[in-house]
């Protein structure tokens, strides 16, 4: 028996560990390109006594590509990178006072923050 006509014992191995990279780098079918990133955009939210805080995770994107916009109970969120398009829609648990918006992004990481919508309004009656 020639060594060359042997089978290679870590063969199946590599191919194994192979096959495991070339998946993970094509998950759900995406491109091994966008490897890294999730199908939906990172967003950690606070509410506060009287305030609402959202922080949005957004790797690659610069601020002039960024787009905000809210009408009390969504938060939209546009940008483009060169790796990846956001757009992501943000149902808010409470209802927030949209004009009293501020925003940061620094690094990828934007955060909004809102002053609570009063529950309702007072009606004087005559």
């Amino acid at each position: 028996m020639d060594r060359d006509d042997r089978d290679d014992p870590f063969g199946d191995l590599f191919e194994e560990i192979e096959r495991m990279m070339n998946q993970m780098a094509n998950a759900n079918g995406e491109h091994a390109d966008d490897a890294g990133f999730g199908t939906e955009t990172h967003v950690d939210t606070y509410v506060e006594d009287d305030a609402v805080r959202l922080v949005a995770d957004l790797p690659g994107v610069s601020k002039d590509d960024l787009s905000l916009q809210c009408d009390g109970e969504t938060l939209t969120i546009s940008a483009a990178s060169d790796r990846r398009e956001y757009d992501e829609r943000i149902d808010l648990p409470v209802r927030v006072d949209e004009r009293s918006a501020s925003a940061t992004f620094n690094n990828g990481i934007l955060e909004v923050t809102f002053d609570r919508a009063d529950d309702s309004a007072s009606i004087d009656v005559a």
